[in-house]
């Protein structure tokens, strides 16, 4: 049997400049992916590039760089989202007609903090499926909700944890395919995008266990082979 022959991508973090974002960008990265770390202030956008590029400068061939969400998302084949939920409709609205016929993975979590996280309701039933809802003409799964930006950001750490992967088609293969890429993760086949609302939920239950322990939890499903 013929393997199949992995695909390199580039990948634009959309508002990539947040933990969440250079934890992913730091992966993506030591994967082989070329990354570009998108912002609405592309001085933020670059700064964040250099400082990964300078913790991965022992890992040969890292190519990380930092632009506008705009030029990231044009130059890229695969955008993730990782902007904060206040942001989210704002920049997929302004990004949608550089997006048409694009992989989008979400991982945003509609959460706000007051004495602890706390869970924002979102008409369409999650952040993806609002992603999909506003991007109509992209390929659209939600993915990484549930990953520490503390242990992706450590080169050397092994995650120890499960990516649960929504949506179809293409989107949710590229989905799986990056996740088990990274050291130490498995993806996990989570169903459709409606089923996204919950994985965005224990996301918010994670943040605040993490609060109490004072510790990066992760996502383990048990009994699959």
């Amino acid at each position: 049997m013929l393997e199949t022959e992995r695909i390199v991508h580039t990948i634009a973090l959309i508002g990539g400049t947040g933990p969440e974002g250079k934890g992913l960008a730091t992966r993506f990265a030591i994967a082989g992916h070329k990354v570009i770390i998108g912002s609405r202030d592309p001085a933020r956008g670059i700064e964040a590039a250099d400082e990964l590029t300078k913790t991965l400068n022992t890992i040969s061939d890292i190519d990380i760089t930092g632009d506008t969400n705009e030029n990231a998302v044009s130059a890229a084949d695969v955008a993730v989202v990782t902007v904060p939920y206040g942001g989210h409709q704002a920049t997929l609205k302004s990004l949608k007609s550089l997006l048409v016929d694009k992989i989008v993975i979400d991982a945003v979590v509609p959460v706000y903090f007051e004495k602890g996280p706390r869970p924002i309701e979102v008409a369409a039933g999650s952040a993806t499926e609002e992603a999909a809802f506003i991007l109509p003409d992209s390929k659209v799964a939600g993915a990484f909700h549930n990953l520490s930006a503390e242990v992706l950001l450590d080169p050397e750490a092994d995650l120890d944890a499960d990516v649960l992967v929504t949506g179809s088609g293409a989107a949710k293969e590229t989905a799986i395919q990056l996740a088990s890429e990274i050291k130490g993760a498995r993806a996990v086949d989570s169903g459709p995008l409606r089923y996204s609302r919950f994985i965005e939920g224990i996301t918010i239950l994670l943040i605040g266990i993490n609060s109490r322990y004072k510790t990066h939890t992760g996502v383990t499903i048990s009994g699959l082979e």
